[in-house]
């Protein structure tokens, strides 16, 4: 980390988390912080779901709930940015403290709660951006208490696919109650039908992630990648936070409610994605997230079977260069190796993350 950055670290990490997040998508409002010239390489370049991405590495969804700062996002460096999660009506999300840093394990655990401001004020602003260079996802989510929550997935696709680079149907977060049960294979059956079904009667039809928990046993990912293979989804984004507490130095706060994401995710993160990968086959997408923080994380991720890598953690305790720094080291890593592509190393540590146990 850079001089700068640990200075603007420093100074985020004295206000509140909540109101240091906020802080920094003013900052990006603002046009700050100035990224450096972007890491171009023709060996970072993927083809994803009929998308060319300029390199593996995304943003997120969860920082840029609101969709205020995709372009400055790219800018970044970041080859995609995904927005939201979005959800057709305004909330506000559980009550506040809501989001604890874990400084000692370069982890952070949050009950959010898909706290937004809904469809309206999310699709003002991508359809201003639209037509402007970059690839950029929806993760579409359901209100807390909407009566029919797969009916809210519709509207988000039917809302949102026009302006979206590919959606992501988030059934995954554990701060809103019973949502985690729509990954049960019968429910998720009806979900993901009526999702395509939304999509095929939308004006555009970009591809469509379903975005999964890590605290599944084999069965559920068994019956997971069943459905997503039958209904021939696009692919699978593993994985959002945790509801496990592996151990952890952060005494105070680990008996915090919320799920945890960061540095410790990376192992179970990492295998539930290889398991995946196993069950999916070669062919369909997995978008790989969960504890990267450098370019050796990044690039274990794509040994294990991740097309694409996303983080948003780790930009926390590394800073704004963090993206930056990571595709400058695949360029290196790729010179040292002699790689026409990065993409080469998909799955070759496949079988060693998939035969690790959850």
């Amino acid at each position: 980390m850079s001089v700068l950055d640990r200075i603007g670290q420093k100074l985020l990490f004295t206000f509140d988390p909540e109101a240091a997040h906020g802080l920094s998508i003013a900052a990006l409002r603002c046009g700050l912080p100035v990224a450096g010239r972007p890491v171009r390489d023709e060996r970072l370049k993927v083809g994803v779901c009929g998308i060319d991405f300029p390199n593996p590495l995304g943003m997120a969804a969860g920082y840029d709930k609101n969709a205020e700062v995709p372009d400055a996002l790219l800018g970044l460096g970041f080859g995609f940015a995904e927005v939201g999660t979005v959800t057709p009506l305004p909330q506000a999300g559980n009550p506040k403290p809501r989001i604890f840093r874990l400084t000692a394990d370069q982890a952070v655990i949050n009950r959010l709660g898909f706290n937004n401001e809904g469809h309206e004020v999310a699709e003002k602003r991508l359809a201003a951006r639209k037509g402007r260079p970059g690839i950029v996802g929806v993760n579409i989510g359901a209100n807390k208490d909407s009566a029919d929550r797969i009916g809210d997935y519709e509207r988000g696709v039917a809302r949102f696919a026009r302006y979206a680079s590919y959606l992501t149907v988030n059934i995954s977060s554990p701060n809103t109650p019973g949502l985690r049960n729509m990954q049960a294979r019968e429910q998720l059956g009806e979900l993901l039908s009526r999702v395509i079904a939304a999509r095929a009667a939308a004006s555009a039809k970009p591809p469509v992630f379903l975005k999964i928990a890590p605290d599944l046993v084999e069965a559920e990912l068994e019956d997971i990648a069943a459905e997503v293979t039958e209904k021939q989804l696009d692919g699978v984004i593993v994985s959002n936070t945790t509801i496990s507490r592996p151990a952890l130095r952060s005494a105070s706060v680990t008996g915090e409610a919320g799920g945890l994401s960061g540095k410790p995710l990376f192992e179970r993160s990492t295998i539930v994605l290889a398991k995946m990968r196993k069950l999916l086959g070669p062919d369909r997408a997995i978008i790989g997230v969960g504890g990267v923080d450098s370019t050796d994380a990044a690039l274990e991720k794509i040994r294990a079977g991740a097309d694409l890598v996303q983080l948003y953690t780790g930009m926390i305790y590394a800073g704004p260069a963090l993206p930056g720094r990571i595709l400058t080291g695949m360029v290196g890593f790729a010179d040292k190796e002699r790689l026409k592509s990065i993409r080469a190393l998909r799955d070759v540590s496949l079988d060693k993350w998939a035969s690790k146990p959850l």
